[in-house]
């Protein structure tokens, strides 16, 4: 990808293949950049992706606590119920989905694509493993003194969750950065689309450039691998503590 997209277009017709090229060009940027609104795609995958990621985090750590902390009848049926959600493939809900937010009026909208994502099954395992994993007697002597679980929480859960934040903050960002499908479905308008549904566009536009579409797909990728390189050491963290219950 990183060969192709600095490569050349008369390189890349020549039909030899090169570990890097003669010559590092942008000339590939600078056609995607002159024929696509790349800045209002990337901050449409940005905005979407940023919104989701932190209401998962946020849905998703409750859930845990509660799953976790407060015993109530039907907890572990709950549980089951929201595992068994995973086995469900995601196409088999995109019609269902797709009537609940037109008949919301949500269809064409930013909330279209954000409020169906902002919570995961997955995410919830990881929260309530991980949170299961903190010191029982912290949360007992918090609730001995006369905290609430909104004071637990929010002063003992969160400052501790950190590692699990990042993770689940990561991955969620991820995966909404990355996905197509829905986002393909619930908008409409260009000037709303993210950067995989502007690739497909790319695509039928400059179907046998291969230099913009690698271009391309060096724009959408290296945001994400320079997040992950930066708190990578946070994702370790975060997996390995929510493992060990």
């Amino acid at each position: 990808m990183l060969v192709v997209a600095f490569s050349s277009r008369s390189e890349l017709l020549g039909g030899t293949l090169r570990l890097w090229p003669r010559a590092l060009t942008v000339e590939n940027f600078q056609r995607v950049l002159a024929g696509f609104p790349i800045a209002t795609w990337f901050s449409n995958s940005l905005a979407i992706s940023a919104t989701v990621a932190v209401l998962t985090v946020l849905v998703n750590l409750l859930g845990g606590y509660a799953l976790s902390q407060l015993k109530f009848r039907g907890s572990s049926v709950v549980f089951l119920i929201a595992l068994t959600t995973l086995m469900i493939p995601v196409q088999v809900i995109m019609v269902p989905l797709f009537r609940l937010v037109t008949n919301l009026g949500l269809y064409g909208s930013y909330w279209a694509v954000i409020l169906p994502t902002a919570a995961s099954a997955f995410g919830l395992f990881l929260a309530r493993q991980f949170i299961l994993s903190i010191p029982r007697d912290l949360i007992e002597a918090a609730r001995i003194d006369g905290a609430s679980h909104l004071r637990v929480f929010t002063s003992i859960v969160l400052p501790l969750s950190k590692p699990l934040i990042a993770v689940l903050f990561f991955m969620t960002l991820l995966q909404s950065w990355n996905d197509f499908a829905w986002p393909l479905i619930a908008l409409k308008q260009n000037e709303l689309f993210t950067l995989p549904i502007g690739l497909l566009y790319l695509q039928g536009q400059f179907g046998s450039d291969f230099g913009a579409t690698m271009a391309f797909a060096l724009i959408n990728v290296v945001p994400m691998v320079m997040l992950f390189l930066v708190f990578q050491r946070f994702f370790v963290q975060g997996f390995a503590r929510s493992g060990i219950k």
